[in-house]
Parts: structure tokens; C-alpha cells; sequence
């Protein structure tokens, strides 16, 4: 994550499932879907101000970061997540061992 991005702190949206950064009044976000054992991401979404700068990558580590903490495991159905677990494999630690895609993580 680039250093820019570390102070801002995530937001867990409730009323809209997404986890929330906030950059210059603009919002980088991952819908979600939550039961007691998981969290399922769906969707990441940066507005497109804030297209090329690292925004979607931070709010990506920073939800990892998250449901690690919370003891929950990850569904990772979000395309772009996919491929930064697959960039990142420390983060397949996290991922639900019944997924069906685990096995290419």
C-alpha cells in the first residue's frame, strides 16, 4: 500500500455493505456480504478521480486487514480481489479453504 494511503482509515459502511476509504471527498469501496464465520467481497469500486493512484489497492489491504482481525474467514468473489490475493499469496491465509477457486489462489 502506498504510504499516502496508510493514515486513512477504513469505514465499515453498514447501511450501504461496503468497506470505505475516503480520499479528497472521493471513495474507493468493496460491497460485501457478512455471516458470523465469513465475509464475502462482491465488488470493488474506485470513483474515477482516484483512478491509477492506489486507492482500490489500499481499500483492498485494508479490508484484508479487517476481517484478519475479526477472525473471519474470506470469500473472495470480487475479480480484483482475486488477483491481488493471487499477487499478494500472504493474504490466502485468510481465505475460506472451501472457496471454490482456492486451489488457483
Amino acid at each position: 500500500m502506498k504510504t499516502e494511503f496508510e493514515s486513512i482509515p477504513l469505514v465499515k459502511n453498514e447501511a450501504k455493505k461496503r468497506f470505505e476509504i475516503e480520499i479528497d471527498s472521493h471513495f474507493a469501496s468493496i460491497v460485501y456480504k457478512e455471516t458470523s464465520l465469513q465475509i464475502a467481497l462482491i465488488h470493488t469500486e474506485a470513483e474515477p478521480e482516484l483512478a491509477g493512484t492506489g486507492a482500490a489497492a489500499a481499500v483492498v489491504e485494508k479490508t484484508l486487514q479487517y476481517i484478519e482481525n475479526s477472525e473471519k474467514k474470506l470469500l473472495p468473489f470480487c475479480p480484483y480481489v482475486f488477483a491481488f490475493i493471487k499477487k499478494h499469496p500472504e493474504w490466502k491465509r485468510i481465505v475460506d479453504e472451501r472457496f471454490e477457486g482456492y486451489d488457483q489462489l
